[in-house]
């Protein structure tokens, strides 16, 4: 059948894919399967409740949780009953949660564990709409999910022809399904439209990029709220695959073991994180076990797809034998396909998991594109490490004289909602969006990412940092005069800070603390414990991805005419890396000759 419309993955499904185990959750220490059936029966359900508690066609409903089979329950529910769903982090601060349920005009809220209920309480009596509130799992004092449930079972024959109305063609392909809020560098999230449309052109794709199908187990742990997870959950739905969702991110071994898994999408923090452990693991053996091992990792981490011959295959595969095929074995046995996305990640980790027949294919994107524009092709066999593969052939793609990746065509957004004026300033009159990156062409057919012409920056766990914004905030203390946020393709942000000295001396003077120069105060232990209490009460305004974890104090006067601001006072950031190198390495504990800012672009 044609897919058209989100809701109707789930004809499909009915129609080619009746399985057992389409959607499943740990639940008790046991793997709680939904099939098929029970996907569409949940989903009827929450279509039929909402219009039941008398929200209509394009009203907003937002839904704040962890990964559950409940969020897709939602999500085509919400779609059914002709209304757009608004998926929200479930780790955001009071300000954030204000400010996008106000934005977004929310008429109701579903909440999954109560601990997020925690977090979003404060913010509910903020909000002008007052929306009605469901938690999927019991909260004392709030209506819950078995209610939803019940409603929508009860009222299903009163409502059923209001969604087959929406089946038939009163929801359109080019209607938005979805508001996406990602991060500006005005401070305030956008609110991405994107239309089912949108999405299943790319997931559609996507699909045909597979070597995976109906029979695969996937394992999933990225925020559904990202497009990124989102857009690869609908691909494989559409292809039948079953679709495991992971307890945390620190069962992902046991958990990609339990389901003998086919594949996964990460960040490259994730990658990260398993590459220091295998490596671990290689330190703890003896003698020759240990040699073989390091062995076949320095070679695993050299690895090169288009290197075909003999002796180097045959290397391979005895470093398969030996080492690779535990390595495998330890997370379920199966050769894999694993999408990196969301920042750029380290060639040598691509490397070593795909040498392992863990196979790392890394693509770019966007919330605006839904999202993929590039990426390495598993069905081509085309994978370019360091490179985020090939523009996609569902878009049109170029690269602007100054080398920005500009993109058009029917994955792109239908704008910012309630922001027509920043819509503007990123899409131009013939409907390229500018995506702020700048790239070049690999071998001609290969996308690259060199550089950012816009500040924002990505941490390696996929998560936007807005550096001016906090940077900003930083100054608010009496005690910070500038600060500088880094961390672009690192574990954490960080800061280089320099003291308003002013604030300071009198601060010394009143706590007996002497000091002869700039340089003596900034390493002064007490001071540095001052600072510290002013970036502990700033991080407590901060989403948690955006905390502050290190800092260096700086004793220089920063200026225009020395070079650390522009013309116009904007941190000249490139100077300042390179001025603080040896601050920035120590921060990210690098030892390597090469400058922090080279690391980056090497990246």
């Amino acid at each position: 059948m044609k897919i058209t419309r989100l809701f109707d993955i789930l004809d499909n499904l009915k129609e080619n894919y009746r399985k057992p185990d389409i959607l499943c959750r740990k639940q008790k220490g046991e793997w709680r399967k939904y099939s098929v059936d029970e996907y569409i029966e949940y989903s009827y359900a929450v279509a039929c409740a909402l219009l039941e508690l008398g929200f209509q066609k394009g009203d907003k409903v937002a839904t704040i949780m962890n990964n559950r089979p409940a969020w897709n329950f939602c999500d085509m529910g919400i779609m059914l009953a002709g209304m757009v769903h608004v998926p929200v982090y479930p780790t955001l601060n009071e300000q954030d949660y204000t400010y996008i349920l106000n934005h977004c005009d929310a008429k109701c809220v579903i909440i999954g564990i109560e601990s997020i209920y925690r977090r979003v309480e404060p913010a509910l009596p903020k909000l002008a709409l007052h929306p009605m509130v469901f938690t999927i799992d019991n909260v004392e004092g709030q209506r819950n999910w078995d209610e939803l449930l019940e409603l929508g079972r009860t009222n299903q024959a009163k409502w059923m022809p209001v969604i087959e109305e929406n089946k038939q063609g009163a929801v359109q392909p080019d209607d938005v399904a979805t508001l996406i809020y990602t991060s500006g560098t005005t401070g305030n999230p956008k609110g991405v439209m994107l239309s089912h449309k949108n999405f299943l052109t790319n997931a559609a794709t996507l699909v045909t990029f597979q070597t995976n199908d109906f029979h695969s187990n996937i394992l999933s742990f990225l925020p559904l709220s990202h497009v990124y997870e989102r857009v690869i959950n609908y691909h494989y739905q559409m292809m039948g695959a079953s679709l495991y969702y992971a307890q945390s991110l620190n069962t992902i071994a046991k958990d990609l073991k339990d389901i003998h898994a086919m594949g996964f999408c990460a960040v490259p923090r994730v990658l990260e994180m398993m590459f220091d452990k295998l490596q671990a693991a290689g330190k703890d053996l003896k003698g020759l076990k240990k040699h073989i091992y390091f062995w076949a990792f320095r070679l695993a981490t050299k690895y090169d797809p288009d290197r075909r011959n003999w002796f180097y295959l045959k290397k391979l595969q005895l470093a398969d034998m030996l080492v690779y095929s535990k390595w495998r074995d330890n997370l379920g046995g199966n050769p894999m396909i694993i999408v990196s996305g969301g920042s750029s990640i380290q060639e040598r980790i691509i490397r070593l998991f795909t040498a392992a027949k863990l196979r790392v294919y890394e693509g770019y994107g966007m919330t605006e594109t839904s999202p993929v524009i590039a990426v390495n092709n598993p069905s081509k066999n085309l994978l370019k490490p360091g490179t985020v593969g090939e523009p996609m052939p569902c878009i049109e793609f170029k690269l602007a004289e100054d080398g920005e990746i500009l993109t058009k065509g029917d994955c792109l957004m239908k704008g910012y909602y309630k922001d027509p004026e920043y819509t503007k300033q990123v899409i131009d009159e013939d409907g390229w969006f500018h995506t702020g990156d700048i790239g070049k062409m690999v071998e001609g057919k290969y996308l690259k990412i060199t550089d950012r012409k816009k500040e924002i920056f990505k941490l390696s766990l996929g998560k936007y940092i807005a550096p001016q914004v906090i940077e900003n905030i930083l100054k608010e203390s009496d005690y910070i005069d500038s600060a500088m946020v880094i961390g672009e393709n690192e574990k954490f942000a960080a800061a280089i800070i320099l003291p308003d000295f002013n604030t300071l001396h009198f601060w010394c003077v009143k706590h007996n603390i002497h000091f002869k120069e700039h340089e003596d105060l900034i390493q002064n232990p007490e001071v540095l414990k001052r600072i510290q209490k002013e970036v502990d009460k700033i991080n407590s305004r901060l989403a948690e991805h955006e905390h502050i974890k290190r800092f260096r104090l700086v004793a220089d006067q920063w200026s225009a005419q020395t070079g650390e601001y522009g013309q116009t006072l904007k941190l000249r950031r490139a100077f300042l890396y390179k001025k603080y190198d040896k601050l920035c390495r120590e921060i990210y504990n690098y030892d390597k000759k090469e400058s922090l800012q080279q690391e980056i672009d090497r990246k």
